[in-house]
């Protein structure tokens, strides 16, 4: 469990906060507008009312006590460069700040940001990869370079073993998983079968799973 310091209310700032909340860690939720605070109550250790511009406000929040700063302000850019400029300042740990733009995630870095959010621009890779090809199912970004994606099983591996396909040795492809609608088998083994209307997680370059599964 983690205690989080979370300012900005907007919508990509709730949806952070319920899931965080879900996952049951620790949430001081902070925004000037008073609605947006009262409607994420809810879902929250605790809440304050703020300008997170204020260093004397930010201080008294005890920011140096957070694992995690996250700075999801929406509304205006110039709150969520000083407010991570000051975060940093007052000793937090780790400051995540929400980026909308290439030259916003630059500047967020520059002073203070530990880690840059794009979300629209995650968003839209994510969206661009997963439905231009029927064959893959989900997709996560690992690095620049490699990728988990959920895929069809093809139609020339079903009936086949995983020591059969090697399609390690012969990708550098991992298969991390076989999934059979909710369920998930992690214990992947030279024997094991590939059978119809089941998925696959693999791991890789994404120029490599492109190569193996005509991406």
């Amino acid at each position: 469990m983690k205690n989080v310091l979370l300012i900005g209310l907007g919508r990509f700032g709730s949806h952070i906060a319920k899931q965080l909340h879900s996952l049951g860690h620790e949430i001081m939720a902070v925004d000037v507008n008073e609605e947006r605070v009262n409607k994420i109550l809810p879902f929250v250790t605790n809440a304050q009312i703020g300008d997170s511009t204020d260093a004397e406000f930010l201080e008294s929040l005890g920011v140096g006590n957070y694992d995690i700063c996250f700075v999801t302000i929406g509304d205006s850019f110039q709150n969520s460069l000083e407010t991570t400029s000051l975060l940093k300042e007052l000793g937090a740990k780790l400051v995540i700040s929400r980026a909308e733009r290439d030259v916003q995630e630059k500047f967020l870095l520059r002073n203070g940001a530990d880690k840059v959010v794009y979300p629209e621009k995650q968003v839209a890779k994510w969206a661009s990869i997963r439905y231009t090809d029927d064959h893959i199912l989900d997709y996560m970004e690992v690095d620049s370079s490699h990728a988990i994606f959920e895929v069809e099983v093809p139609k020339e591996w079903i009936g086949k073993t995983v020591g059969e396909l090697d399609i390690r040795k012969k990708y550098r492809i991992n298969i991390i998983a076989v999934k059979n609608g909710r369920e998930m088998n992690m214990t992947i083994t030279p024997d094991t079968l590939l059978e119809n209307h089941v998925s696959l997680l693999v791991l890789g370059e994404y120029k490599a799973i492109q190569k193996c599964f005509h991406i």
